[in-house]
């Protein structure tokens, strides 16, 4: 699952790049902020895998769902609000 997620990381970046600056409004690499984050993604996902490696694997796997689920709630939630904005 983690090379899943850096090959998709490494696709959406040179996606991004390959996008030109005209995707950042002018000048200069359009996924700075997007390089910049790659850091702490990398980060979380070592830390993903060394508590799944101390966690029973329902337990892990719960926690995952759940978090994933509070995100796509949270991101739910921003987007109905903007747009009753």
């Amino acid at each position: 699952m983690g090379l899943s997620f850096t090959t998709s990381t490494l696709a959406l970046a040179a996606g991004l790049w390959l996008a030109g600056p005209a995707g950042a409004g002018g000048g200069g690499f359009p996924a700075l902020g997007s390089v910049l984050m790659l850091a702490p993604a990398l980060v979380g996902m070592a830390l993903g895998q060394a508590l799944r490696g101390r966690l029973p694997v329902p337990v892990f796997r719960r926690c995952f769902f759940i978090g994933l689920g509070l995100l796509g709630a949270s991101m739910a939630v921003r987007a109905l609000m903007l747009s009753n904005a």
